[in-house]
């Protein structure tokens, strides 16, 4: 019998071509297939995540989880492990990858439980970070913020009174201010603000420094060189005006008395007499400010007591908003000197001193 070698050969090589190709043949099409599959997978998690509602965990039954700045999907994943709010780091990874949360995860704050499933914790960690929402009031004084964020459980006051008096914060506003017991009254800008509940102090101070160089304009600094000022008698005056006046419209009124005086030759005019700065001390002797002051209280021996000192006194006594800045660089020309309230938030304005002793007996603003 012969056997044709040849033929014998050619068959062994088309067997194996026809097994390679049904081999790559069946890949391909296991590839596409997982790849159809993925892809509608992850559009139908992301329409149920849509519709799911997004967990909320009461911080006092969560685990603050906190997300660093830069931190990547691997990174939070390990660090996710670590603090033993996952077991499988490989099977997070794969799904994170899957359903297309790579990329997504925000730095900050978030609340976790270790009871979430893994598409939950994804979701949390790709919303907006836990925040808590504080509101300044202008016209704050540094002691009253502290206090503010101190309730709010954003600070540790004697790490915050630190930050304030020592770390060094770069903005030109900043240049050349005094340094001394309350460095940044005046500074820390009164606004509506959401905080990182883990901000620290030196993040929270930056912030609010931030928010005053976005609202002290470029301008503002021309304004005050106009005027003779620095921007720290600037928000001096600021600061007294805001605390002496109630309705806009007496800003600027208010802020040319005190021009007048600071620019007056006569020994009456020279001293500011500004009850605000009074009240100013007291609110650091006393912690409250007092309905009604006393003659008393006008001889006060204290550097803020403008009653007793000439000119601005040697910080700002609160912390002013925009209006209030704007009424410093902005005053109102008028003969005036003087003004006392009225009792319901306005004031009654005086060109002499006889017609501002008439205004105070009408008023009573002294007992």
């Amino acid at each position: 019998m012969v056997v044709d070698l040849g033929n014998s050969k050619k068959a062994v090589k088309k067997k194996k071509f026809i097994i390679r190709f049904v081999i790559i043949l069946s890949l391909i099409c296991v590839f596409f297939t997982s790849a159809a599959f993925s892809y509608n997978y992850v559009l139908r998690n992301q329409d149920d995540s849509l519709d799911k509602p997004l967990p909320v965990i009461p911080e006092s039954k969560g685990i603050q989880f906190e997300v660093p700045r830069g931190a990547t999907s691997a990174q939070i994943t390990d660090k996710l492990a670590e603090e033993g709010i996952i077991k499988n780091t490989f099977m997070f990874k794969m799904i994170s990858k899957i359903n297309g949360f790579d990329g997504t995860y925000k730095s900050g704050t978030h609340i976790l439980s270790k009871d979430l499933d893994y598409d939950s914790l994804m979701r949390i960690l790709s919303s907006d970070p836990v925040t808590s929402k504080v509101l300044i009031p202008e016209g704050y004084t540094l002691n009253q913020i502290t206090d503010k964020l101190y309730k709010d459980k954003l600070i540790d006051k004697a790490k915050f009174a630190n930050v304030a008096l020592n770390e060094k914060f770069d903005y030109k506003f900043l240049k050349g201010i005094p340094q001394r017991e309350k460095r940044l009254e005046g500074y820390l800008f009164p606004d509506t603000y959401n905080f990182d509940v883990k901000s620290g102090e030196k993040a929270i101070i930056d912030r609010m420094l931030s928010r005053f160089d976005e609202v002290f304009k470029p301008e503002y600094y021309e304004k005050a060189k106009a005027l003779g000022l620095t921007v720290h008698e600037v928000i001096i005056l600021a600061s007294i005006i805001e605390r002496e006046a109630k309705e806009y419209e007496e800003r600027r009124l208010i802020s040319g008395v005190f021009y007048n005086r600071l620019k007056s030759k006569n020994p009456i005019h020279k001293k500011l007499q500004s009850c605000a700065t009074i009240q100013y001390i007291l609110l650091n002797k006393t912690g409250e400010v007092k309905p009604k002051l006393t003659d008393a209280d006008t001889k006060i021996n204290d550097p803020y007591n403008t009653y007793l000192h000439e000119g601005l006194p040697p910080g700002p006594i609160c912390c002013p908003g925009k209006e209030s800045i704007e009424a410093a660089l902005e005053p109102e020309t008028t003969d005036y000197y003087y003004f006392v309230s009225k009792g319901d938030g306005t004031h009654e304005f005086s060109t002499t001193l006889s017609q501002h002793q008439a205004a105070v007996k009408k008023y009573g603003l002294f007992n």
